[in-house]
Order: structure tokens, then C-alpha cells, then sequence
């Protein structure tokens, strides 16, 4: 069954390349590479952010955003080995997710104002991006949880019975795209 549309998976791919060379040109002094990367990820953060109100269904907030008390819940029962059949975001990978998008906001904001707490920033969302990986590793190895697999192929294995979520137009990407590219090219034009 489908689960992940294409523009998800591609914005969460490169997003993955981005931050890994925002980190990278930051420590090797590469301040170019530094800024190019961080107006990259300023146009994925918008591309998303729009996507998650227009997008398809596992894209969008309003879809796997709940209440916290749900996702402590959720966590609570973690240890039960339960079958896999959530399409998209649990209640806590939606909180997580969310929380990654707000550092990657905040990280962004202090980078294009020259905040000094930019540098603090970077060091909670490594944090983060390491809770992040931990937690899937943990879906895997307790749950026997394959969350990987369909942020790759955007299909994942569930029960006939259950409603595919709805998928947008890949041209309604390609349009959100372009406007969030163009937006933070117009940003990185007026700094």
C-alpha cells in the first residue's frame, strides 16, 4: 500500500543531505558551503510546512498530529511486540517530527539573523537527529519495525482491509516547490 508520496520522501532525503552539509562545512570552515546549505534548507522547511496543509494525507499535520497525551501513551506501551499497521506518523513520531521541523526553524531563523545562539541550536538538534535515529533503531530491534524501508520505497505492507491514505498530485509538489525555492532565493537575495 502506498504511505509516503514522493515529495515527502524526496524533501526527507534531501533534507537528510543538507543538514549533513550544513554540519560538515560548518566544522571544516566552509562558510559558502555553509550558507548555500542553510538557504537549501530554509526552502525544504517551506516546502514543507506547506505540504503539510495541501499535501497527501501522511504529509499533512493535521493527519498524525494528536494530542501529547497520546504519544506518552504510546510510549508507555513501546515494549509491546504489536503488529505494523499505522499508516504514516505515529502519535510520537508525529511529535518528533514536529520537534525536527521547529529546531530546524529555529536553526535556520539564528543562522540568517547571526544570532549567537545558533551554535547552541546546532547542538540540541544533533541531539535531536540522534533521539531520532535512536528511536528507529528502537522500532526496529523491540518492535520489528521496518520504518526505513517505506521512507524509500513510499509502500509499506498492511492488512487489505485498510484504507491507502490519500495521495496529492505530483504537480501540486512540483508547484509547492518551486514556490518555496523561489522564496528562499528571494531571502538569500535580500541579505
Amino acid at each position: 500500500m502506498p504511505v509516503w508520496d514522493g515529495a515527502t520522501r524526496l524533501f526527507h532525503w534531501l533534507l537528510v543531505v543538507a543538514v549533513a552539509a550544513s554540519y560538515g562545512s560548518a566544522w571544516s570552515g566552509v562558510a559558502a558551503l555553509h550558507r548555500a546549505s542553510g538557504y537549501v534548507i530554509l526552502a525544504l522547511l517551506l516546502f514543507r510546512l506547506i505540504w503539510g496543509i495541501v499535501g497527501s494525507d501522511t504529509a499533512r499535520f493535521a493527519w498524525f498530529l494528536t494530542w501529547p497525551a497520546a504519544a506518552l501513551r504510546e510510549l508507555a506501551q513501546f515494549r509491546a511486540r504489536t503488529p505494523d499497521t499505522q499508516v504514516g506518523h505515529t502519535a510520537a513520531c508525529g511529535w518528533m517530527t514536529m520537534i525536527l521541523l521547529a529546531l530546524l526553524t529555529a536553526q535556520v531563523i539564528t543562522g540568517l539573523a547571526g544570532a549567537a545562539v545558533h551554535a547552541l541550536v546546532s547542538y540540541v538538534m544533533l541531539g535531536a537527529v540522534a533521539l531520532h535515529l535512536v528511536a528507529i533503531l528502537a522500532y526496529a530491534v523491540v518492535k520489528r519495525h521496518n520504518l526505513v524501508r517505506p521512507m524509500i520505497t513510499g509502500r509499506k505492507r498492511l492488512p487489505a482491509a485498510m484504507q491507502a491514505p490519500r495521495m496529492a498530485s505530483p504537480m501540486l509538489a512540483l508547484a509547492v516547490a518551486l514556490v518555496a525555492a523561489a522564496a528562499a532565493v528571494l531571502i538569500a537575495a535580500l541579505r
